[in-house]
């Protein structure tokens, strides 16, 4: 048996809404399924204003742009996430300041941010990693507090809740990532999201080259970063089902913490907090530093065994690119460090059935047993 990592689900309404993009002509971003997702994912969250990308990289990159930050500034993010966080800051000259991950959830330590905060702060980025969010309440108090903006990354959380409001709706602006493996997916694609009306008129000028009044006379330098109406379209008919894909997702955790509750060397994800039940964007687990391989021989082992995965993200502190750049010179983050290394995610994606599950943990199971 083989059992992949993830694989979509398009057996909805995409192939209808894709062929009448064909059969109308509308396959460019001025199509009509552009402002049609918009507004569904702009209802799904509470937002007032949706503006559809090209990627979740984008989607950031737009964000950046649209809140107008400088060289120089500063912005709080975790060290444990992908590098997409971290390279519109970058690029521009903003200063990533790192915090550590939180060793149950996964997410960003948020009792560590006030003590990173400089006069030259000027947001935190809360990004909410594998299946629990970010525990937005301290993040949304220091920002008010210190007057910061706040972005709220939530690629990984659509249709996921923060006590009982949804993810993507907090601070100023938001964004998601429609890649594969996410719950709702345009094959590439992304969304910024806001309740401020300038921010988001900012964010649709930038993602259009910042065209002037006056067509091809241009005041700042922007991106093509528009989302095209076939992708769109993959978006609309995927929304539709979005309520049947998180219970498939908790499905899917619920049987593997039941397969696996016994495997007494392996960190499984925590089930609940006080603020959000865990919604399983991917089943993670962590080996316990008893188990005598990383994360890295583990996923070597399961591939033998038709078993598909994928290792955690690594810090930012850790990227080769940026240490060549000497950013974060003489900086540790021992618990993004130790996720970089023992931290892996089984099969989870929405055509994973239990028998395909059972197999999973059997050979986790398996492996584990190799090395006791």
């Amino acid at each position: 048996m083989r059992v992949f990592v993830n694989e979509p689900r398009l057996d909805g309404n995409e192939k209808k809404y894709l062929d009448e993009c064909i059969d109308t002509g509308w396959i460019s971003f001025e199509g009509p399924f552009v402002k049609r997702f918009e507004k569904g994912m702009a209802d799904l969250v509470g937002r007032k204003y949706a503006v559809a990308v090209s990627s979740g990289s984008a989607a950031l990159e737009t964000a950046v742009l649209a809140l107008e930050l400088k060289k120089g500034d500063e912005v709080i993010m975790p060290t444990f996430t992908i590098i997409s966080c971290a390279l519109p800051l970058v690029r521009i000259g903003v200063k990533p300041v790192l915090v550590d991950a939180d060793p149950d959830t996964w997410n960003m330590d948020v009792d560590a941010i006030e003590k990173k905060i400089t006069k030259n702060t000027k947001a935190i980025m809360a990004v909410h990693i594998y299946g629990l969010p970010v525990d937005m309440e301290p993040v949304l108090d220091l920002a008010r507090k210190y007057g910061l903006y706040v972005i709220e990354d939530a690629a990984e959380m659509i249709g996921q809740t923060y006590r009982e409001k949804p993810c993507g709706s907090f601070g100023d602006i938001s964004v998601f990532s429609f890649y594969p493996n996410k719950h709702i997916t345009t094959g590439e694609g992304g969304m910024v999201l806001t309740d401020n009306e300038r921010l988001a008129k900012r964010a649709r000028s930038a993602i259009n080259l910042f065209f002037g009044p006056k067509r091809y006379l241009h005041e700042e330098l922007g991106y093509n970063f528009r989302m095209t109406n076939l992708q769109a379209a993959v978006g609309c008919a995927q929304i539709e089902r979005i309520d049947d894909t998180l219970k498939k997702k908790r499905h899917i955790g619920r049987v593997y913490n039941e397969l696996l509750h016994n495997a007494e060397v392996v960190r499984l994800p925590v089930v609940k907090t006080d603020y959000a039940e865990n919604v399983y964007w991917v089943y993670g687990i962590v080996l316990d530093d008893s188990v005598g391989m990383d994360a890295d021989k583990m996923m070597q082992r399961l591939g033998e065994e038709g078993v598909g995965t994928r290792g955690f993200f690594w810090g930012m502190h850790e990227q080769p690119v940026f240490q060549k750049m000497r950013l974060f010179d003489g900086e540790q983050y021992p618990i993004a460090e130790k996720l970089a290394r023992r931290g892996l995610y089984l099969p989870s994606g929405l055509t994973l059935d239990d028998r395909e599950q059972e197999y999973v943990a059997e050979k986790v199971q398996k492996v584990l047993r190799e090395v006791q």
